[in-house]
């Protein structure tokens, strides 16, 4: 059964940021787009690269191994309109984010 887990804080991230974290065995990129947060798959489709590694612009983030980039809001890769990661959805719960896994 799925359940909000908490990834991290509030104050763990600055706007315009992303991060990785490991939970229950998934590495999770979490962004933060303008005071929203949003999850992805950390894993870029292409060659595995870390997407909570790489530079967000706006809602959109570009691996950080060969620059491949996809909305954070949808998960959807604008180098290859084929592929997408997953997404998951995320809670503000007082200052904890929380993804539903």
């Amino acid at each position: 059964m799925a359940e909000f887990v908490r990834i991290a804080g509030t104050g763990d991230m600055k706007a315009g940021s992303g991060m990785v974290a490991e939970v229950n065995g998934q590495a999770i990129a979490l962004f933060n787009v303008d005071g929203t947060f949003y999850a992805i798959d950390n894993t870029c489709v292409h060659r595995g690269g870390p997407l909570g590694e790489g530079e967000l612009t706006g809602d959109t983030v570009a691996c950080p191994w060969h620059g491949w980039e996809y909305n954070v809001k949808d998960g959807k890769c604008s180098t290859s309109p084929s592929a997408c990661v997953k997404t998951y959805e995320v809670k503000v719960e007082g200052q904890d984010v929380k993804v539903l896994l």
